[in-house]
């Protein structure tokens, strides 16, 4: 079983897998050096990035991520306005500090090696470090994947499960019928049954505080989208769009009152996502492609009032991460692995049970809400544009939080009986990312990533 805070996890853009993996990645390699008592014996630091790491590694940041990670930063504590004047220190000098505690030569063009024509079977996002000592001994290498999410796994820890430690759950459940049959046999709503499994990680008060802190970051990443102007970075001079929108909806209202709930679902998600290509701080939702929906939907139903309605958000984001351990333990939330479906998604089927529980839909009608929003995103691809997580994935966000809010109306104006169930198309998906061609799956070698010329 997984907790809540393993499906949301505070990061930096622009992707979980690319960005956040990378750098959890070289940091655990660096502590693992330290550990094995051979630090100051290190001259020359190497890493090789595979698969989609390589593909796409340069437009999602990758390079930088192992940087910083090699300097013994984490995504959830790193100050990211010093991120541009360490990284330029660093490449000016070339030197790092490792672990901020040992200093050594350091020049990226020689020692990283993008290798997109090597793709892993084990997972398509690899990474190799090695570190050698002045006479080029190897003292110790090992071999990573950033399996989505911020997730990531050394080599021979492939194949275990997600939990780091085996708990006794309250409730446990490995499907979505059984979450629902459980939650009816004992009278609880979705978020109540995730609540009571999460108080095996820690007490009920510290799991709200937790929760607190996920909307508070999600909230305060959406007011800086709102009013951050500026050209994103990257090379395809993408405007951002969220202030000027928000801007137009604050001074004058919607062009039509009938589209509201479109114009400002629009530039919630729009918001996050533009910080999240900026390399801003970002929820995981479960993924940083995905970040805007879950936002987007929650700002919108259950805090426009500020903070002020912690019960109704805790409420969503309990049900949704419920929504998500599913996805993540029986298929993935990795974009190199399913394609955007396995990113947009989740987050959609996500948002639309969270919100379907914060309007009081039963177990059954959270499932059938979930169902739905994974439903009409079924082979949904990833291809960004020039491997920026920009083009088309902050629209998309912005698709998928209108979409899930649908998902969620159809779903309570039912009586949650339906054909196709939540575990099925958790099932379609996990074939339909296996079938997929490998460009169409965050490598940028097909899809909108070769038809659209960048200029």
């Amino acid at each position: 079983m997984l907790s809540v805070f393993d499906i949301f996890k505070i990061g930096v853009g622009p992707s979980s897998s690319h960005t956040v993996g990378p750098m959890i990645i070289a940091r655990r390699f660096m502590e693992n050096v330290r550990a094995a008592g051979v630090l100051a014996e290190v001259t020359r630091i190497t890493a090789e990035l595979k698969g989609s790491l390589a593909l796409t590694g340069i437009g999602h940041g990758t390079d930088r991520a192992l940087y910083l990670g090699l300097m013994g930063e984490e995504p959830r504590t790193i100050e990211t306005g010093t991120i541009e004047k360490r990284l330029s220190a660093m490449k000016a000098d070339c030197r790092i500090s490792l672990l901020g505690a040992h200093e050594i030569a350091f020049d990226p063009a020689k020692d990283v090696d993008f290798r997109g024509d090597i793709v892993p079977e084990a997972h398509p996002n690899g990474m190799r470090l090695s570190a050698l000592d002045e006479a080029g001994k190897i003292l110790l290498s090992e071999t990573w994947y950033s399996i989505g999410g911020g997730f990531v796994r050394r080599e021979d820890e492939m194949g275990r499960e997600d939990s780091e430690e085996a708990l006794d759950f309250r409730y446990p459940f490995s499907s979505a019928d059984e979450l629902v049959e459980k939650c009816n046999v004992e009278g609880l709503m979705v978020h109540q049954l995730i609540a009571r499994n999460e108080d095996s990680f820690r007490p009920r008060e510290e799991t709200f505080r937790q929760l607190d802190e996920i909307w508070m970051v999600m909230s305060r990443c959406i007011d800086r989208g709102l009013i951050t102007q500026g050209t994103l970075p990257g090379g395809l001079d993408v405007k951002r769009r969220a202030p000027a929108m928000y801007e137009k909806l604050r001074r004058h209202g919607p062009l039509n009152e009938r589209e509201a709930l479109f114009d400002w679902l629009n530039v919630y998600a729009m918001a996050v996502n533009e910080e999240n290509a900026a390399g801003g701080q970002v929820v995981t939702a479960p993924t940083n492609g995905a970040a805007g929906i879950i936002p987007s939907v929650i700002k919108f139903y259950c805090a426009n009032d500020g903070l002020a309605e912690m019960e109704k958000i805790r409420i969503f984001l309990t049900t949704a991460a419920g929504i998500g351990m599913l996805y993540k333990q029986k298929a993935s939330i990795s974009g190199a692995e399913m394609g955007c479906q396995g990113e947009v998604g989740v987050a959609c089927s996500m948002a639309a049970g969270g919100l379907a529980a914060v309007w009081g839909g039963t177990p059954d009608q959270v499932e059938h809400a979930a169902e739905i929003g994974m439903e009409h995103n079924l082979g949904l691809t990833c291809d960004p544009v020039g491997g920026l997580v920009q083009i088309p994935c902050i629209e998309r966000n912005a698709i998928g939080a209108v979409k899930a809010v649908n998902a969620a109306r159809l779903a309570t104006q039912s009586d949650g009986q339906h054909k196709v169930s939540l575990d099925q198309v958790i099932e379609t998906m996990r074939q339909t990312g296996l079938d997929m061609n490998s460009k169409y799956k965050e490598t940028s070698e097909g899809g909108l990533a070769v038809n659209v010329v960048e200029c």
